[in-house]
Parts: structure tokens; sequence; C-alpha cells
């Protein structure tokens, strides 16, 4: 499957809005017919997803948002954030495009908002796609999440991330734990991730927030609607995960009624989608075929 990559020049000038009680949600968008929903992990915004704007819009209209306190959205200053408050923001932005319907798809962080909007949601569902992200009661003592989690509290991870923004080398060493191979990144990954993030006070204070709010007990929440999900689902995980071990996924395989197929990738980290676009790519085509009966929206 070839296609032209999405630079950030060009992601940067396709970004739109929508005004939502959340605030301004910035998303980029290709193609056309039912819509495809992908929500990025933490740190990242919608060019996570720059591979999949690029190859799956002859079969979808690829929609990718930045979550809030991420990216380039700007959310209302006393907006409370976490998993839930994301998924409830996540169907706020699909109501104000008028889509009935999504295939979901989701990774880290927001892997697990995809997981609420469908356990709490499920008619505005027709797929689930999830990567590795948080699951039910993940560890957050894991290797990976206590370092990170750390490091938001004290500000490191800002200051690290203001040097990311002057440097693709700072950036390499910065996001080096999740990803197999940072070296082969384009140099502008780095700096269209960190920027907003550092861009004032305030958003840096957003960010500790989002941090601090990404915690399991939304999960645990909607464990009961998870193991009822009508939705047919496709598990992907890369099986050297600093952050969520191989055996989050197979909660997942265990719990979630349809899961139709977990491929581990070996050697793989959180951030692989990035890394094997063709894999994702080919296994979304895949499987949305196979259920292109359940409905267009």
């Amino acid at each position: 499957m070839t296609y032209e990559p999405l630079t950030a020049k060009r992601f940067h000038a396709s970004r739109k809005f929508s005004e939502t009680a959340f605030g301004r949600i910035a998303y980029v968008e290709r193609g056309s017919g039912p819509a495809a929903l992908f929500v990025h992990g933490a740190l990242l915004n919608g060019f996570q997803w720059r591979h999949q704007l690029a190859g799956l819009s002859s079969m979808r209209r690829v929609i990718a948002p930045d979550s809030m306190a991420m990216g380039y959205t700007e959310m209302n200053p006393a907006q409370k954030l976490g998993m839930k408050a994301q998924a409830a923001m996540l169907l706020a932005f699909i109501d104000r495009l008028g889509l009935e319907r999504v295939d979901l798809v989701g990774n880290d962080s927001g892997g697990g908002a995809a997981q609420i909007l469908a356990a709490e949601h499920p008619e505005r569902v027709r797929t689930l796609t999830l990567t590795d992200c948080e699951v039910h009661d993940y560890d957050e003592s894991a290797p990976g999440s206590l370092r990170f989690r750390k490091a938001a509290a004290s500000g490191a991870l800002a200051e690290a991330l203001k040097a990311v923004v002057q440097s693709p080398a700072a950036g390499r060493r910065a996001f080096a734990s999740a990803y197999q191979r940072v070296d082969a990144l384009p140099d502008e990954v780095f700096a269209t991730y960190a920027a907003p993030l550092v861009a004032s006070a305030q958003r840096i204070e957003q960010l500790a927030a989002y941090v601090a709010a990404t915690t399991n007990k939304d999960l645990i929440a909607v464990a009961p609607q998870l193991r009822v999900l009508p939705v047919p689902a496709l598990v992907l995980w890369g099986t050297a995960d600093d952050f969520f071990p191989l055996e989050r996924a197979k909660w997942l395989e265990q719990n979630l009624p349809h899961v139709e197929e977990l491929v581990e990738l070996p050697g793989a980290r959180v951030f692989w989608p990035e890394e094997q676009p063709e894999l994702l790519n080919r296994k979304l085509s895949e499987f949305w075929t196979r259920h292109a009966s359940a409905g267009h929206a």
C-alpha cells in the first residue's frame, strides 16, 4: 500500500478546530466515507496517525483529533481531565461533526479513552482497535509509568520537552523508551509533539494535570460494560513495552467478548504504530472490510 507521507508542514496546514463544551478541539482529517477516529497517546497529538491519515483515506474518512491538554487543542481552563473526561470530549466531538458511528482506534492513554467511549456508547462505535494502552487495573507502578509520573510531577518532564523543541537529539533521548528504533524517526516529529506542550506556563500546568488525572480508576469503573461490549475488537501489542506489558493485552483478549485477533509485535514498544504503519494499515483495512456491512456514518 503506497501513499505520500503527511509531513509536519502539511499536518499543520491541514488543522481544523471544532467548538465543543470542552474547548476548541484541534483535528486533521483526510478522505471520505465511513469515519474512523484515531486517538493518540500521552505527549503526542494527531501527527502520530500521519501514516493512517495518508494511507487509509481511500477507504475511510480518517480523523485524528488532539486530546485535551495535548497537541493543539485549546481546552477550557477549568476543564477536568482523565480518561473519562477525554471520552466525553470525543463523544461531543463526533456529535459536533455529525458522525453517527466511527471505527475507533486508540493508543496509550488514547486507548484508555477509546475503551470508555465504547463501553459507555457502544452504539456509536462500529469497530474498536486497541494498541498498547491502559487496561482495567493496569499497574501504575510499572517501570516506564513510574518514571513518567515522577518526571511530570517534578517538572523534569517539562524541562526535557523544552530541550526537545530545540534539538532532535534531545527528542530522541526523551522518547527513546517509547520506540524500538527512535533514531529512524524524522527529526520533525519531536518538535511537533513537544512544542505545544510547553508553549506557555498554562500549557505546562495542563500537561502535569493530564498525567496526574490519567489513572486506572476510570477503566475499573467501566469493566462491567466492557465485558459485555457488542463491538468487534482488534488488539495489536508490542512485546517489549515498558509501560504496558503484554499481559494487559491478554486481559483485553479474555474480557472483551468480541476480540477477533490479538497480534503480538516482537520487540515493539508503546508508540510502535509510527514505526510499523504498513502492518497497522493492513490489519485495519482487513478488519474494517470484514465489518463493512456494519453501517456507514
